[in-house]
Order: C-alpha cells, then structure tokens, then sequence
C-alpha cells in the first residue's frame, strides 16, 4: 500500500497528514518553531510515529504553507491555496467557497462544481496582519486569557463595539483603550471579531460568493469570527467534515498521491 505525506509549515503552525489515497492514516500539529526545516521534520515525525512507521517509509512528500521550500525530502511545493482547496473538497465535495483565515494572510477561494477541488478564482490578503489570526493573537494578548475564549467571548456580547482602526498596531491602541473606558470586555471582543469579519467579507466581495460557503484553517473553530462573518455575508458557513487546521496539509497529502500515481506530470 502506498503512503504519501503532506506537510504545511504555517507562521503559527506546522501540521502534517499521511494519506493512503482512500483515507488520512495520521495527522498531527505543533506549533511552529523559529526555524521551518525545524518544523517540518518535527511534525512529520509526530505523524509518522502515530502511524507506526518512519519518514522513510513516506513514498511521496509534499511541501505547502510559507515554508513549503523548507520541508525536506519534499518531492514538490505547492501553494497552500491549492491545498486548501483540495483538501476541502476531500472533506467536503460540494465546497463552493472556502475561506481560510491563517496566521499571517487570509484567502477566500472560489471552486469548481465538480468536487475535484479546483480553483477557479482567489483573493488574498498577505500585506498586513488585520483580518488574520495573527491579529486575534494581539488582542488576546492584551485580554490575557486564551484565543480560544474569544469566540464564547463574542457570543455572549449584547452589542458589538466597532474597531475602527485598520492597522493591528492602532487598533491594540484603540483597544486598550476602550478597556480603560472600561467598556464591557466581551462586546469589545465582539468588534474584535467583527473586525477581522469586515476584511474577510472585503475578500469574499472580490472572488464573488457561490454557495456553500466553508472555513478552514485555526480561525474557523473561532465561533465570534464566523458568527459576524455569517451576517456580513447573508449566508452560514458550514464545518468541514474534518479538522480545519489540517486542510492544507491534506490537500498536499492527496497532491501527492496524484502525483505518485502519475495523475499529474
């Protein structure tokens, strides 16, 4: 039986998946180290060992994420917007849309009809840190409490105070700001995550919105962010039938088995 890998070395992240063409064998994530080789090769062996095999025993490796070039022994590096959407569209076939808000950029891509996971069109925004999961990491530091509260913290918000600075470092500014004014915390987070809602939804405009509509990457377990992002764009947002975090690494995963099986030249 063959085994493929995919590896995606993120700003926040590195995860990996082994794949045997029908079904993930291993998955894991660790936070990502300063160095992404580092990353890599730390992710893939915490895969392959719940696997019960080796780096050696992965037939084919492919690389994506920002450290893509960085994954060794890695036969190809592909973008992650391809691999966010072909590991989507092996989660769920009739993703139309897919939304993927990551450390350090964000990418609403739009698929064709046919399940295959290809990619018709996509925005993105990698030259500032608003709208990302980078930003939600600042202001929960300014909170002190962990990112994963933050979207209960959105829920629970009566109202939704409005962030009005664009930039992350104005508006940590206009944030702690609004704490000493001593505003409730839990609406302050609501405009949080209105906030990056608002550059997503920016994103969505230009690619054009086609039902269904699904998230990826860490940010779509943030229940606050897709909440706002639902009545921003008129629609829900569905879960993928499998771990967001993952879907880049999957997608990169099944690239490889096609590229093994000579699918792809």
């Amino acid at each position: 039986m063959a085994l493929v890998a995919g590896c995606d070395v993120g700003s926040v992240s590195g995860k990996a998946v082994l794949f045997d063409g029908e079904k993930i064998v291993s998955s894991a994530v660790i936070p990502a180290r300063p160095v992404p080789v580092v990353t890599a090769s730390e992710v893939l062996d915490l895969a392959a060992g719940q696997a019960g095999v080796t780096q050696a025993d992965i037939d084919y490796l492919v690389g994506t994420g920002y450290g893509r070039v960085k994954v060794p022994n890695a036969q190809k590096a592909v973008s992650e917007i391809t691999c966010h959407a072909k590991g989507a569209a092996f989660f769920n076939n009739d993703v139309a849309t897919l939304i993927d808000v990551g450390g350090q950029d964000s990418k609403v891509i739009s698929l064709g009809s046919d399940g295959s996971g290809r990619v018709m069109e996509f925005s993105m925004n990698d030259k500032c840190a608003a709208g990302t999961g980078r930003f939600l990491e600042v202001m929960a530091k300014v909170f002190e409490i962990p990112i994963e509260q933050f979207g209960e913290a959105a829920l629970r918000a009566k109202r939704c105070l409005a962030i009005s600075s664009q930039c992350t470092v104005f508006a940590e500014s206009e944030v702690v700001c609004l704490i000493g004014q001593e505003h409730d915390l839990d609406e302050i987070i609501a405009g949080i995550c209105d906030a990056v809602a608002a550059r997503v939804a920016t994103l969505v405009g230009r690619v054009g919105l086609r039902e269904k509509v699904y998230m990826s990457g860490g940010v779509a377990r943030n229940t606050g962010v897709r909440q706002k992002l639902e009545r921003r764009l008129g629609v829900k947002i569905w879960e993928l039938a499998g771990d967001p975090l993952i879907t880049g690494a999957l997608g990169a995963a099944v690239m490889a088995m096609e590229y093994l099986q000579g699918h792809r030249q």
